[in-house]
């Protein structure tokens, strides 16, 4: 998949950039993927298509841009999460409902990105690296959590990925599209119950002989 050409240095030049990333994401979630053009992009922007070429040589490398993008803050915001996480190390059910509760949130900012990077166009390799490599920092950080919890069975390892990947399917599917009678609070509510009850009871604190 190609590439954005440059990136942009000053001011103006990033607000181009802005702007055209955000008319191609605009466009792709109206008319799919497959239906968009780089004229139409060049022309929602408000720029010349000569403009939109000095960055992006086609629309895969303005797919891969969003991609990236998305992913980036994705990953610093899940981070100052997790970190206060580790530093509170609350108890099990807080835990799993703090951690739920950010990766929805996220999801909820920006349903258009993630319809699009996810249902409609054929992923950017890089951005599916680095969804992958999330994914993975995301469940070392719950496996740390069960070990400290002592839950999760004896695979806390194997325990950890599968939630972590579970949980991403059900956001995907389920809080972006509830079923008929839902919300998207009801549906956080249910992923923390599944991931409880996947997880097992935590046992009671040692009482003082």
């Amino acid at each position: 998949m190609s590439t954005p050409r440059k990136r942009p240095r000053q001011q103006r030049s990033r607000e181009t950039y802005d702007a055209i990333l955000e008319a191609a994401a605009q466009l792709f979630e109206r008319d799919g993927y497959a239906r968009t053009t780089t004229n139409h992009i060049a022309e929602r922007a408000g720029v010349s298509i000569g403009s939109l070429y000095q960055y992006f040589p086609n629309k895969d490398a303005l797919l891969y841009a969003l991609g990236e993008r998305h992913v980036h803050h994705l990953a610093v915001e899940l981070a100052h999460v997790l970190a206060e996480l580790r530093r509170s190390a609350p108890p099990l059910e807080d835990t799993v409902r703090t951690v739920v509760t950010a990766l929805a949130a996220l999801h909820l900012r920006d349903p258009r990105t993630h319809r699009l990077l996810y249902d409609q166009a054929p992923r950017p390799a890089a951005a599916a690296g680095q969804l992958r490599e999330n994914q993975r920092a995301l469940a070392a950080e719950v496996e740390h959590h069960l070990h400290r919890l002592t839950a999760g069975g004896p695979d806390r390892r194997l325990t950890a990925l599968l939630l972590v990947q579970a949980v991403e399917a059900q956001l995907h599917g389920a809080l972006l599209d509830p079923p008929d009678g839902r919300d998207p609070r009801d549906v956080v509510e249910g992923i923390v119950g599944f991931c409880l009850r996947a997880v097992g009871p935590c046992p009671a604190p040692a009482q003082p002989a």
